[in-house]
């Protein structure tokens, strides 16, 4: 099906995809991997681990300084998605795929894992997005848009566990869905479903995701985000790992898409590549013939954005070391629990900069055949071996669980005794699996095990859905599309109570959801932790938030403060009609400026003032390396930092420059605007102000305020030397006109 294309400057329409899905049919199926880049050849550099690059694409903030290039590292890159409103969730995977992104992972409620059949209509989620085929349909449908927009296949994903395990794999094949968590132990151990039912309902699982060619990701990951000393459950981990995809391999799923979920065991300040370097190297070598998703270490994370951030960054460069296939960017904010756009955003960015920071790495290090690493890997491989002939000695997978041999805290063979028990004949859905009758039939393209075909038409034995004209995998006008059930609780409801905010001049701020109008608020207050918590929200309360929230604090010290981050809900918005907009610079051509200074010679004196040691800034504006105003043929005579005043000015007089660049970064007690102030005041009662062209510049400085101190014009955080050339020229043009 077609679908429409998106325009970069135009907000993607959720109404317009939410429109004839019951017509909607996914384009393709299957997982796609990233294809290496043609050319290693980026910009002014080369790349030995690149992928192809995006067609439309956010570059890094600093790629400003590099043409803004945008090379894309070799695995996939993942984002999770869990807002419980799946329709700004399509605005976020636009987001994220411009940001390079190219597998969305869609979290389901927690909740649904115990519903024994598929959920229609689409009640709102809390932590998770209520799986329904709508909201299925219409993410898919946005992906479809947005990987042409972009120009790379964009995975999408979600989660086939619980007791509704095989309806939902058939209804992901049936709708495009790419990739999907299945792994049966995963039910048993942390949704206590029945042992029986679950890998049995696994067998039908991995088979209809076989036949979809999904990638299945396992769920092996969640021993070492339970156990209490998560760092010594890696034996039990590759355990696990083996168990699922011996399991998916001789039930059908190809080899290349059974990919393990594996998470560094621990994080700083524990020694953590040390230790999870080893761990990854074990895996990688049992487990060789997969395919790697590494994910971050989720277990130890606490609020603070900028500790995640690092662990996250340590993870990348373990599976950089070890070659993983798909790096997943759990939110670094997960510690908060708010699922907000801008961290999915930034969490790829953070994978996209480490991964492309780190290219070529491998050819310049390796891993030492000798040592540690190797002793180290070694143990642990021959820990896990001792473990998985335990559990054939103790009679199968089902009696070392009722044993307590998963997740237990020890390091294989310890144990601490704080393992998940469940009994083989209890849990959900215990007493449900029943023997097939001799003569059983299903007339379906993809099951697994015994089906008696034949007796009914032996040409049907290897294309079973022949017997009906075709299943809803080959024939999906058979599929019946329920669009809502709940009146009041639906997609449709909350699209219309945001539509002022869509299609009217209203804005409001948001971080979760449409026009929710939270912000984040930083502030540190110079008190004790308690005080410190209770003045907050007295301060949020005066600036008018509704619903204040500390969501991180940190205590910088005991007795001086503490930094606390805070969230808050605006009860009001702003129309934009009525803002008063400046117009953008108009920015002189090169050739323009170069022309203007060959015909009139335009000598500048420049310098850092007061007792300001800064030099870089100032540089970049005029040095000819750094694309400064010299380019155009400008003299200028720089004469250092902590230049005085006096100085600058008598200078500008003595080489009869026309103008005076004065850079200023400290900024304590406003002295800048007070040097500013001084500098056109020296200029007056020497009589040459009205000759003089004085600017200046420097992070801290507001354009604003810096005329108001006397200035012809400042240049704040970002200027670069051909918006100071721009200015120059055209208030010389108006001196010569006068």
């Amino acid at each position: 099906m077609d679908t429409e294309k998106l325009q970069q400057d135009k907000k993607i329409d959720v109404e317009a995809i939410l429109k004839d899905l019951d017509k909607y049919r996914p384009r393709r199926r299957g997982w796609t991997w990233r294809k290496a880049a043609a050319s290693k050849k980026l910009g002014h550099f080369s790349y030995s681990d690149a992928s192809e690059p995006l067609k439309k694409y956010a570059p890094l903030p600093s790629a400003k300084y590099f043409g803004d290039i945008d090379p894309q590292p070799a695995p996939v890159i993942t984002t999770e998605i869990a807002s419980g409103r799946f329709e700004d969730d399509i605005r976020r995977m636009r987001m994220a795929a411009w940001h390079g992104a190219d597998h969305i992972m869609v979290i389901r409620t927690a909740g649904q894992s115990h519903i024994d059949g598929l959920i229609e209509g689409t009640p709102q989620g809390v932590g998770g997005v209520p799986i329904t085929r709508k909201q299925i349909r219409a993410q898919r449908k946005a992906l479809d848009m947005i990987e042409d927009e972009v120009g790379r296949p964009v995975n999408y994903h979600s989660y086939v566990s619980g007791v509704a395990g095989p309806e939902v794999a058939v209804l992901f094949a049936e709708e495009g869905i790419n990739g999907a968590h299945q792994d049966p132990q995963y039910n048993v151990l942390y949704r206590n479903i029945n042992m029986v039912r679950s890998f049995v309902d696994a067998c039908e699982s991995k088979k209809i995701m076989a036949w979809a060619d999904m990638a299945q990701i396992d769920g092996a990951h969640n021993a070492n985000a339970t156990a209490r000393e998560a760092w010594k459950v890696m034996p039990e981990l590759i355990v696990q790992h083996s168990i699922n995809s011996l399991f998916s391999a001789k039930v059908g799923i190809k080899n290349s898409n059974i990919c393990l979920s594996t998470v560094p065991p621990t994080a700083p300040p524990a020694p953590c590549v040390f230790m999870d370097l080893p761990y990854a190297v074990a895996l990688r070598e049992l487990c060789r013939d997969y395919r790697m998703r590494a994910q971050m270490n989720t277990k130890y994370m606490e609020a603070s954005a900028r500790e995640n951030t690092v662990t996250h960054v340590l993870n990348i460069l373990v599976s950089k070391l070890t070659s993983s296939d798909i790096q997943s960017t759990i939110t670094p904010d997960e510690g908060r629990n708010v699922p907000w756009h801008i961290y999915n955003v930034e969490a790829c960015d953070t994978a996209k900069q480490a991964f492309m920071g780190l290219d070529g790495l491998m050819e310049m290090v390796e891993l030492k055949n000798e040592g540690p690493l190797r002793e180290k890997a070694r143990e642990i491989k021959e820990r896990a071996c001792l473990f998985m002939e335990e559990i054939l000695e103790a009679g199968g997978y089902f009696k070392a669980v009722e044993e307590g041999f998963f997740v237990d805290s020890g390091c294989y063979p310890e144990r601490n005794g704080d393992a998940i028990i469940r009994k083989s004949d209890a849990g959900v859905g215990a007493g449900t699996v029943y023997q097939r009758d001799e003569d059983y039939l299903a007339p379906v393209t993809a099951h697994y095990g015994y089906n008696n075909v034949a007796q009914y038409d032996p040409s049907a034995a290897g294309n079973p859905s022949k017997l009906i004209g075709g299943c809803t995998f080959e024939k999906p006008e058979k599929i019946v599309y329920i669009d809502e059930l709940d009146p009041s609780d639906n997609v449709n409801v909350r699209m219309e109570e945001t539509a002022k905010y869509r299609n009217t001049s209203l804005l409001k701020p948001e971080m979760e959801w449409s026009a929710d109008g939270i912000v984040m608020v930083n502030m540190f207050l110079p008190a004790g932790k308690r005080v410190a918590e209770a003045a907050a929200l007295e301060f949020a309360a005066k600036m008018n938030l509704q619903d204040p929230e500390i969501i991180n604090l940190e205590v910088m010290q005991e007795a001086e403060g503490v930094r606390i981050e805070l969230k808050g809900r605006l009860p009001f918005d702003v129309d934009t009609s009525k803002l008063v907009i400046p117009p953008l610079p108009e920015i002189l051509s090169d050739d323009e400026i170069r022309a203007d200074v060959k015909a009139h010679p335009l000598k500048v004196v420049c310098g850092t003032v007061g007792e300001d040691e800064h030099s870089v800034g100032l540089r970049e504006i005029i040095d000819i390396k750094h694309g400064g105003i010299e380019r155009f043929g400008i003299e200028v005579n720089h004469l250092g930092t902590s230049v005085p005043v006096e100085k600058l000015v008598d200078a500008a007089i003595e080489m009869n420059a026309e103008a005076i660049l004065a850079s200023t970064i400290i900024s304590h007690d406003d002295i800048h605007y007070k040097n500013m102030k001084r500098i056109h005041e020296l200029a007056v009662e020497k009589g040459v102000r009205d000759r003089l062209i004085i600017v200046a510049g420097g992070t801290q400085v507001a354009p604003k305020l810096a005329v108001e101190a006397g200035m012809d014009a400042g240049f704040g955080r970002g200027t670069h030397g051909i918006d100071v050339a721009t200015f120059l020229i055209k208030k010389r043009r108006e001196k010569r006109n006068k």
